[in-house]
C-alpha cells in the first residue's frame, strides 16, 4: 500500500553522500530539491552548497533544482550554486521530472533525485522510474502544511524501515572535504 512513497535509498544528509561511488554506479544526472534538503527552509545557498555544487561538475554530474516554489526563492540559489532549475515544478507530477531530465540529457537510469520528502520528491521520482534518495531535513522549522505531512510520513516510514526495501545509500567514510 505505502511502497509508491518508498525511496530507494535513505541518507543523513545530501552532503555526506558517496557522489564518486554514485557516478561509478552510472549516475550522471541529480535533481535535488532545495528547502530542508540542501539549506534551512528559505535560506539562501551557503558555502557548503556552492562546494558540493562545484564538486558535482568536476566528478561530470548534471543537476537540476526542481522546486515547488516560484521563482524569486529558486534562480538566487541556483545561480549562487551554478545550477539549472526549474520552479513552480508541480511535485509529484511527472512533468517537472521530465523537464529536469531532458534539460540534463540523461535518461531515468542514470538520474536520481536527492529530497526530504515522500510525498513530493520521492513519489514524484518514483511515477518516472527514478531512483530517490531520502533525505533528514536539515531544519525542524518548516510551514504547518509540511509538518502535517511530517506526521503521515512517520508511518509509511515506520513500514519502511520494518520492510525488506530499506536500504541505506553510499555515504562517504569519513566528513573530511565534504564542503
Amino acid at each position: 500500500m505505502f511502497r509508491r512513497f518508498y525511496p530507494d535509498y535513505e541518507a543523513e544528509s545530501a552532503y555526506l553522500l558517496d557522489y564518486e561511488a554514485l557516478y561509478e554506479a552510472g549516475f550522471r544526472g541529480i535533481i535535488y530539491d532545495i528547502d530542508n534538503t540542501l539549506v534551512p527552509h528559505g535560506a539562501a545557498a551557503d558555502e557548503r552548497a556552492i562546494a558540493l555544487f562545484l564538486r558535482l561538475r568536476k566528478l561530470g554530474f548534471q543537476t537540476q533544482l526542481l522546486s515547488n516554489n516560484k521563482e524569486p526563492r529558486v534562480k538566487p540559489f541556483a545561480d549562487a550554486v551554478g545550477s539549472a532549475y526549474t520552479y513552480k515544478a508541480g511535485k509529484p507530477g511527472r512533468d517537472g521530472y521530465e523537464q529536469a531530465m531532458e534539460k540534463m540529457g540523461t535518461k531515468p537510469s542514470e538520474t536520481l533525485l536527492i529530497g526530504d520528502q515522500l510525498f513530493t520528491d520521492v513519489w514524484g521520482a518514483r511515477r518516472v522510474g527514478i531512483k530517490a534518495i531520502l533525505v533528514k531535513p536539515i531544519h525542524p522549522r518548516e510551514e504547518i502544511q509540511i509538518v502535517i505531512k511530517r506526521r503521515l510520513e512517520r508511518i509509511v516510514l515506520f513500514f519502511f524501515h520494518r520492510s525488506r526495501f530499506a536500504r541505506t545509500a553510499p555515504q562517504r567514510k569519513s566528513k573530511e572535504d565534504i564542503g
